[in-house]
């Protein structure tokens, strides 16, 4: 079980769609890993991030996908790689991670609520 948050908490968490320009491997990273560099629309412009989703999506099917990440958490260096973005993910017992898209295309930018 996990701790309760407020609604309010809730709302400090920035998510939005993006769609992936570019997707390559990041050769840096000790585990497979890949660079995507994600468009948030005009607002928000292109984002890059390290994802260890190399076990469930393949590079050459990442272009265009939409994805939802958190972009309000501040930058950090992984693997080499300024990450801008937390990308969400569902996570399997096996570990594997698997983003989690809109179930129909939505202006870039769009907050998740």
């Amino acid at each position: 079980m996990t701790d309760e948050i407020s609604f309010d908490d809730f709302l400090k968490v920035d998510m939005r769609v993006g769609t992936i320009m570019s997707a390559k491997p990041n050769e840096k990273a000790r585990k497979p890993a890949y660079v995507l560099q994600i468009d948030f629309g005009d607002a928000y412009g292109a984002r890059t991030t390290s994802a260890q989703i190399t076990d469930t999506h393949s590079l050459e099917d990442l272009p265009g996908m939409q994805v939802l990440a958190v972009i309000n958490f501040p930058p950090k260096r992984v693997a080499g790689v300024k990450s801008e973005v937390l990308t969400l993910a569902t996570l399997e017992e096996d570990g594997r991670a698997v983003l989690i898209t809109p179930s129909q295309p939505v202006p870039n930018g769009t907050r998740l609520l």
